[in-house]
């Protein structure tokens, strides 16, 4: 079995949501559906999740200009979930990573 959760997102906006809102945000495997993101976060962290949004992020293209002439790139895209956690439950991300 593949890999699900990758690693903890923190932001400014991911700290703003989680204190107003008990949502996390984790970078997950692409390949992860909702269900098996709830199970893989209820297992780790031995909470309950409410609800699981999923957001795909894709590669931005870059480029520059060398002597050589101009170089294009992609950086690589992945995938997002924000978690829903129960009222008065929370994760430490600070003390798991």
């Amino acid at each position: 079995m593949h890999q699900i959760l990758i690693r903890p997102l923190i932001t400014e906006k991911m700290s703003d949501l989680t204190a107003e809102h008990q949502q996390y945000g984790f970078i997950v495997n692409p390949k992860a559906n909702k269900i098996e993101i709830a199970k893989a976060i209820e297992s780790k962290f031995n909470v309950h999740v409410e609800a699981v949004k999923t957001i795909n992020r894709e590669g931005k293209v870059k480029t520059q200009f060398r002597k050589s002439g101009r170089f294009s790139g992609k950086s690589s895209g992945f995938k997002k979930a924000i978690v829903t956690l129960r009222e008065g439950e929370t994760i430490d991300l600070f003390e798991e990573v």
